[in-house]
């Protein structure tokens, strides 16, 4: 009985939060960007496009971010059986290429 109830809730419920979202989208371009920006106004079908863009771009579509999570454990178990020569090895390349990844070593530190 229980699931004959969400099959007939289910399809109504998702049409109405795919409306709320794109009319909130649509609402908050056109309440920021043209002001702040000059940008033009955009349509509801607009709004909702940007929505399925950005969840394609930006999330997952139902994976949760195991893939990145999963990605993310690896590299923090790779980091932990790591020697701290070697971890300090990591962080001097890191800053010698971007100048911006975690703290210098203090045998490299230049005078100021």
């Amino acid at each position: 009985m229980k699931k004959i109830w969400i099959a007939l809730l289910a399809p109504p419920a998702l049409v109405l939060f795919v409306f709320l979202f794109g009319e909130v989208v649509m609402h908050l371009w056109n309440w920021l960007l043209p002001p702040l920006f000059g940008w033009r106004m955009i349509s509801f079908w607009q709004g909702l496009g940007l929505l399925v863009l950005c969840r394609i771009l930006f999330g997952s579509f139902g994976h949760h971010g195991s893939h990145r999570s999963g990605m993310r454990r690896h590299m923090h178990d790779r980091w932990e059986r790591m020697t701290p020569e070697e971890r300090e090895r990591i962080r001097l390349g890191m800053h010698h290429r971007c100048g911006c990844f975690g703290e210098r070593g203090s045998e490299s530190k230049e005078p100021a």
